[in-house]
């Protein structure tokens, strides 16, 4: 029944899609273009139910469980034996992985961390990580999550005193103190998730584990690459399976908390010019004005052609009216 109804709506969008309605319109077009790609995720999602060989990546992204197995057998070379390799199995032909993933800090805003009977907080361990040592740090980060190798500047402040930042009190008892503390940018820390972890869990997690007041829709994962692509993660993605797909190596890629309102998205095309130097930037500026001037005149050469046919024939019909 259920790859009877899938033939349906598949038979039944290639109709729409493919039909071409004597009266089409911009607004149509746009309708059934909608139609379209809510009919290509429905279908994607009926495929992911009919063969379990598909691991959802997120709500439109599918990987075959063979590929993503090829991939994990590498992530886990690479981390072998140490903290960062991760277990998999399966529970009703569901594919599961779980262990740790290197979350780095990206922050520019402080966040709030909650102190509870005057104790001090726990706070992110400030490590400094450079692209090239992120499996060390990561290991190191594990065994040593409260060792402070930068002395971190944190601001407490009282219930009553809190104009700069608002606290908000997440276990309901008034009368707590909130300290106010900034992560070293790229310091390193992690947290045990699971795949089917989406994004929006992945961050609650990872602010339970310090106590952090600020709300989860505050923050966002990014995928930053060596390149200066930047990529936000979808709120129903999976984070420990883009990075298991993106591979082990934190000198390619990392995975960072970052305030959406206060980081752009860096597209690969975008990214591939970043690097480049002032003179060869603006070479390229000059060769994309000089295109577009040369699509321009072609432009008005058509449209002249155009105009000159029209007032032509214009012309003869005039003259059979005089005649």
């Amino acid at each position: 029944q259920l790859l009877s109804s899938l033939l349906f709506s598949s038979l039944l969008f290639s109709s729409l899609v493919n039909s071409s309605p004597p009266f089409s319109s911009p607004l149509l077009s746009s309708h059934l273009l909608s139609c379209k790609t809510g009919s290509l995720c429905f279908l994607r999602a009926r495929m992911a139910i009919v063969n379990p060989d598909m691991v959802q990546i997120r709500k439109d992204k599918f990987v075959s469980k063979s590929s993503l197995l090829s991939h994990l057998k590498t992530y886990n070379l690479y981390y072998e034996e140490q903290a960062l390799h991760l277990r998999h199995r399966e529970e009703e032909g569901e594919l599961i992985i779980e262990g740790l993933l290197n979350i780095f800090w990206g922050l520019h805003r402080p966040i709030r961390l909650q102190m509870e009977d005057g104790k001090e907080p726990i706070k992110p361990a400030p490590f400094i990580s450079s692209w090239c040592s992120g499996s060390d740090a990561s290991k190191a980060e594990f065994k040593n999550q409260n060792i402070n190798l930068i002395a971190p500047t944190i601001e407490v402040t009282g219930p009553v005193n809190q104009s700069k930042y608002s606290s908000r009190d997440v276990t309901g008892e008034k009368g707590e103190e909130t300290a106010v503390f900034t992560p070293a940018f790229g310091s390193v820390t992690n947290v045990r998730i699971n795949s089917s972890m989406t994004t929006s869990q992945v961050l609650r997690v990872l602010l339970n584990k310090f106590k952090i007041e600020n709300s989860p829709d505050e923050f966002s994962l990014f995928l930053l690459h060596t390149s200066g692509e930047r990529v936000q993660l979808k709120r129903d993605e999976h984070p420990l399976l883009v990075r298991i797909l993106q591979g082990p190596c934190e000198q390619v890629s990392k995975i960072f908390l970052m305030e959406p309102d206060q980081v752009e998205e860096v597209t690969y095309d975008v990214a591939q010019y970043i690097k480049l130097e002032m003179p060869i930037l603006q070479s390229f500026i000059s060769k994309l004005q000089e295109e577009e001037n040369r699509e321009m005149e072609k432009l008005k050469q058509r449209y002249c052609a155009m105009r000159t046919m029209i007032q032509k024939h214009m012309q003869r019909l005039a003259n059979k009216v005089v005649g």
